[in-house]
């Protein structure tokens, strides 16, 4: 097989991946996400695109290890009742509908920044759907918020959603580093959502009132509780340390098994198999897709758009990023474009301009994200939240978050 033949049919398998990866479900071939990205990359192997060899060099181990190390603690907290308790205490707390909005914000940033967001998503929808119906308010708003918060939040740290593992270990940027120059980000971003989403359900929140009923959350496990907060606690501190973040947060995880003394296999299936899976053979499709030098041959085209200096190339690259976030996906998006950031003239604050604008964008529309799409998905049977029930708040809060965003990480450094 030719050179030329080998470019063409990794191009086509991975345009082919990627039609199945972006779009539903095709009656044709019903593949979800994970099953789609797999016979990507088993298709890139089976047309001698790439060696079994190759294969396994392609897949990045450091974050498929941080995002299972993220997984098991999350679990343990969820076994523990966590995420029960924070959502009653949010609905017991909260004064008004309003105050319940900016509660369910916070937490949802906030976790999302410490945890996996798609994680915290998957643990959070259910219970924020119980709590809405025991306190008989509209799903909508507090649905938007929770995907809308989980995004803004994930910007602040390496760990807080996928691409920004991933550009923590293309980069090596400190994990410290990272979070000084983000972390405003998020403040500012969860404060701009709150303020755009409080205005649109004004009247809807002006006519309801919370119904103070009696709740039964999950039995919080205190003392599996404070062992989980405690390794948490560790394992950030080693982040901080500048000890290696995949490793440290497998060793976290194994921590947490080996104190708590439960079955591990309930803990084994709370882990979302399917996302690792997911990234494992995108990954390869992605490296198919790297060896036949297209990204270089865009990146040359388009390169004469990004300017020269750091300030037009980081306010270029933050649109570039979200539209290409929005047409590829922020994942496959990040490992194809990753490799044009050691050209421009600053390449960490690119670095950190990518994860900015790949993260902020996942807000735009309902299948920006799996975060979006696992909310809604979840909250199906309870309440059907269309694409522009999204859009219309989504859309606003992308462009605000993304403008405030790249102001102050210019602006800090």
């Amino acid at each position: 097989m030719t050179a030329e033949t080998k470019e063409v049919l990794a191009i086509v398998i991975f345009g082919f991946t990627y039609l199945l990866i972006s779009g539903r479900r095709l009656k044709i071939l019903p593949l979800n996400r994970p099953a789609a990205a797999l016979l990507g990359a088993v298709l890139m192997v089976a047309c001698g695109v790439m060696t079994p060899e190759r294969v396994y060099r392609s897949v990045d181990y450091d974050t498929l290890v941080l995002l299972l190390g993220m997984m098991f603690i999350s679990a343990y907290l969820f076994l523990a009742g966590f995420f029960d308790w924070a959502s009653d205490w949010i609905l017991r707390v909260a004064k008004t509908p309003q105050s319940l909005l900016l509660y369910l914000i916070c937490t949802s940033g906030i976790l999302s920044a410490l945890l996996v967001n798609d994680t915290v998503c998957l643990m959070l929808t259910p219970l924020v759907v119980a709590v809405m119906v025991r306190g008989k308010l509209p799903l909508a708003p507090y649905l938007l918020a929770l995907a809308l918060s989980a995004n803004v939040g994930s910007v602040a740290t390496l760990v807080g959603n996928p691409q920004n593992m991933i550009i923590g270990h293309l980069s090596g940027i400190p994990f410290l580093r990272f979070s000084a120059a983000l972390l405003p980000v998020a403040v500012v971003g969860l404060a701009i959502q709150y303020a755009v989403l409080l205005f649109g359900f004004r009247k809807t929140l002006a006519q309801v009132v919370i119904h103070r009923l009696e709740t039964r959350p999950r039995p919080l496990d205190r003392r599996l509780l404070a062992m989980t907060g405690v390794v948490l606690g560790l394992v950030f501190v080693g982040f901080v340390a500048g000890l290696n973040l995949a490793w440290t947060a497998l060793a976290g995880g194994a921590l947490v098994m080996v104190l708590a003394r439960r079955d591990t296999h309930e803990v084994l299936k709370l882990v979302d198999w399917h996302l690792l899976v997911f990234f494992a053979a995108l990954f390869v499709v992605v490296e198919g897709l790297n060896g036949t030098g297209l990204p270089d041959q865009v990146y040359g085209k388009v390169r004469g758009v990004f300017g020269t200096t750091a300030g037009s190339q980081g306010w270029n690259l933050a649109w570039f990023s979200a539209l290409g976030s929005n047409v590829f996906s922020n994942v496959p998006f990040v490992l194809v474009a990753g490799k044009w950031i050691g050209n421009f003239a600053d390449p960490e604050l690119m670095w950190k301009v990518m994860a900015l604008a790949t993260t902020l964008a996942g807000n735009l529309t309902i299948l920006g994200s799996v975060a979006n799409i696992i909310v809604v998905e979840s909250a199906r049977g309870h309440a059907e939240v269309g694409f522009w029930d999204y859009a219309r708040f989504g859309i606003p809060v992308t462009i605000l978050t993304t403008i405030a965003g790249m102001f102050i990480l210019v602006l800090l450094y």
